[in-house]
């Protein structure tokens, strides 16, 4: 169980920081709820105590985790399948995880992609989700606010 103050990071939307914990009714159905405050995109969010496990609901990253994060945008991409629908459902599955690692995967190989191939407009949505949701979750674990995350984010492709 997480307390008021926790970084946590809800899969497929970021990562954010535990602002309260609060006992609501919704349809008809009376539980507690995380109140989740979102700093990218100022969104807050609730949700189930009960349901944090299913949603996958997880501790932000630590230093060793940051530093592991930005090995990864270094690599060399991945191969990816040529057929796009594929690729795509490949990459949404990496997103929905959760997983950081797998996340900033995504991002790199589609900013890698897109600078010799150009991406479709359904990927490039996605790679931007997938950005928000690393920078999120950077911002958090850094604490250097998200300017100077996405300069450090973007450094890596220049």
């Amino acid at each position: 169980m997480f307390k008021i103050g926790d970084k946590v990071v809800y899969p497929m939307h970021g990562a954010g920081i535990i602002e309260a914990i609060e006992e609501k009714e919704v349809l008809g159905e009376t539980r507690q709820y995380y109140i989740l405050r979102l700093p990218v995109g100022d969104m807050k969010v609730m949700i189930p105590i009960s349901n944090c496990e299913d949603v996958g609901l997880r501790q932000v990253i630590d230093n060793d985790g940051v530093q592991r994060v930005f090995h990864i945008l270094r690599e060399q991409s991945t191969s990816m399948s040529d057929n796009w629908n594929r690729r795509y459902r490949a990459n949404l599955e990496k997103i929905k995880s959760g997983n950081i690692y797998e996340v900033a995967e995504v991002v790199r190989n589609l900013v890698k992609r897109d600078k010799e191939k150009g991406l479709s407009s359904g990927e490039r949505k996605m790679l931007e989700n997938a950005r928000q949701i690393l920078i999120s979750e950077l911002v958090l674990a850094t604490e250097l606010g998200e300017d100077k995350t996405k300069s450090m984010l973007e450094g890596v492709f220049a």
